[in-house]
């Protein structure tokens, strides 16, 4: 059993190191499912005293107003044999064998954390004892409870230490060490008061009844000491400490706990007690208390560290590595960085991913649409046809077929093709863009760098602007083309029908009646509609040759030539991650640290058992 005292000391020796001390925060705390034992009491309720009782030596600061002002995580250690001596956790490689000394380090370090300004700390400082003359035992004294601030504390400071001690005590983990001076009535122990609060049952509260020798001539505890009054699920300890005088006369430790032991063996109202009171018996008690706590809540413990050790190994792949110091490694990192980012560009226009449908969309939806609206029909009304005709004939009509004509009708339908297939470039590259932003979103690793992401986002939409212009050039020629040369074959299926148009026996007024008229505009919208179903097929062609193709295989050339003639400050200026983010990956890569500790030690106790 005594390893897993140990065991627990290691862990929370660790867990000071690493910067767990329990307190609220963003990151999982192993400290708070650790079972501890709280002192919990007044100023002068002999808290000092009990608990150097239990040490056997004379060890912690003294003096007026709030003494104790960080935690104090004492563990103490039993030694076979030997010389007994102290050890801070801040000071690894010192041993301390003046108690004295144990006594001013205490204070000089809480002064370091809080100034001279008698501030309070949550951050434990960390004591070990080792003796032959200790139970192996933790034991956490916290400052005590106290009505009214002193000259150059903060008011604040009464409740702020009353609520460091609820975050200690109010945790189902710990076993309160309630004490309380027995010359003082129970029902106003600050102690008693506190711990009925967070522990109404009692279930986890020791009672330690101090000073008891300094009560009043005819009154005594047995009935506290017996529960019949103030009844805890674990019977009251009694302790006589030292005196005053008996401080200031430098009286061991050693002669203490014999004289303590003779009051109440020789006690007419306790000697039938005697066997359950004194620093000893509490020492012995805590420490079985404590061990049967612990062996109860390994299995939780473990289970504990199993699911955070996911939980964190999940979180800090999700914030990604640490940046690399050099330029290589900074370079490396960013065009690792670019290159996830374009496989799951990729990933959207092949198929894998949604986004790329809306590109199909365009081509067999919008773009078919707007050439239906285009109403060619309307445009090859009977006027529009006869003032076309009219003006290509100039002031000589034309002999068979009006070629000039046709060629300007044509013209003015097919170049109204130019619009929808600008904007069936455009709504490519406003999808193409939205992919990017989405690709950016999806790229974990970019999160991680700001300003990095804001240059791919911006290289990305620079080569997507490059590649509409030259898809627009593209596009528009094949309009272009269209108008530029006509089909040559269906226009010489005219000449032969001279009965219906082109007779030049005819009069000049024959060949504008409305008859003639239907029919050269019947014959355009034949020629019209026909490209249009050329173009229609062409023109999503050629779209995707500049600009999805080009997407898929460039996106970023540019910047990765560019970015190859940065320089360290540069590549580190892409790399200026968010330092929220630097921050939280350390304070979990050092959680992370703990709980393998932790596991591994809980490991090696199982395995020795």
């Amino acid at each position: 059993m005594e390893s897993l005292i140990s065991l627990v000391n290691k862990l929370q020796r660790a867990c000071t190191a690493l910067g767990d001390h329990g307190e609220d925060s963003a990151l999982p705390t192993l400290w708070d499912s650790l079972p501890s034992i709280a002192v919990v009491g007044g100023q002068s309720s002999g808290k000092s005293s009990v608990l150097e009782s239990v040490v056997g030596k004379d060890f912690l600061p003294r003096g007026s107003g709030i003494v104790t002002r960080r935690p104090l995580v004492l563990q103490l250690h039993r030694l076979d044999e030997g010389r007994e001596y102290a050890e801070f956790m801040h000071l690894p490689r010192k041993r301390f064998t003046d108690f004295a000394a144990v006594r001013k380090e205490i204070q000089d370090e809480t002064d370091r954390e809080t100034g001279r300004t008698k501030g309070i700390s949550p951050i434990p400082i960390h004591l070990s004892v080792y003796s032959p003359h200790v139970v192996n035992l933790t034991l956490i004294d916290l400052p005590g409870l106290t009505k009214v601030a002193v000259e150059g504390q903060a008011e604040s400071v009464v409740q702020d230490i009353e609520n460091m001690v609820r975050a200690y005590i109010e945790k189902p983990n710990c076993v309160i060490l309630a004490v309380s001076p027995a010359n003082q009535d129970l029902a106003t122990s600050d102690a008693i008061k506190i711990s009925r609060e967070v522990d109404p049952k009692g279930e986890r509260t020791i009672g330690v009844l101090t000073k008891i020798d300094l009560m009043d001539k005819g009154t005594d505890a047995v009935d506290i000491l017996e529960g019949k009054a103030y009844k805890l699920q674990f019977p009251w300890i009694g302790v006589v400490n030292r005196s005053q005088a008996d401080i200031n006369k430098n009286v061991d430790m050693v002669a203490a706990r014999r004289k303590e032991k003779e009051y109440f063996a020789n006690s007419p109202d306790y000697k039938h007690l005697a066997h359950r009171m004194g620093s000893e018996h509490l020492a012995k008690v805590l420490s079985k208390h404590l061990e049967q706590v612990i062996k109860s809540r390994i299995p939780g413990i473990q289970s504990l560290i199993s699911k955070t050790l996911n939980e964190l190994e999940t979180e800090l792949n999700r914030l990604g590595k640490p940046i690399a110091s050099d330029a290589g490694g900074k370079l490396y990192t960013i065009m690792e960085i670019c290159r996830i980012f374009d496989g799951i560009y990729k990933e959207h226009l092949d198929g894998i991913r949604a986004g790329g449908e809306k590109i199909y969309n365009v081509f067999d939806n919008n773009f078919p649409a707007a050439l239906k609206r285009l109403q060619f029909d309307k445009h090859l009304s009977m006027e529009n046809v006869r003032k076309l005709i009219t003006e290509a004939d100039g002031y000589q009509p034309h002999l068979i077929a009006p070629e000039q004509g046709y060629r300007r009708l044509i013209e003015s339908c097919l170049v109204n093709i130019r619009g929808p297939a600008e904007a069936a470039v455009d709504a490519v590259h406003g999808i193409l863009k939205e992919l990017v932003h989405k690709a950016i979103n999806e790229t974990a690793e970019l999160k991680q760098f700001p300003t990095l992401r804001v240059e791919v986002s911006s290289a990305a939409f620079d080569s997507l602007e490059r590649m509409r212009e030259e898809s627009k050039k593209a596009t528009l020629k094949l309009v272009d083309m269209e108008c530029s040369y006509l089909t040559v074959d269906f226009f010489r299926k005219l000449p032969q029908d001279v009965e219906k148009g082109g007779n030049p026996t005819h009069s000049i007024f024959d060949r504008y009646n409305d008859s003639y008229l239907r029919r050269i505009g019947t014959t355009v919208l034949a020629y019209v509609n026909m490209v249009c179903a050329t173009l229609r097929n062409s023109i999503p062609k050629s779209i995707v040759y500049g600009q999805v193709r080009e997407a898929k295989r460039s996106l970023l050339d540019h910047f990765f030539t560019e970015l190859g003639a940065r320089e360290m400050k540069q590549l580190s200026k892409l790399l200026d991650e968010d330092p929220a983010v630097m921050e939280r990956r350390a304070n979990l890569a050092k959680r992370l640290e703990l709980y393998r500790s932790a596991q591994a030690e809980i490991d090696a106790v199982a395995w020795a058992k």
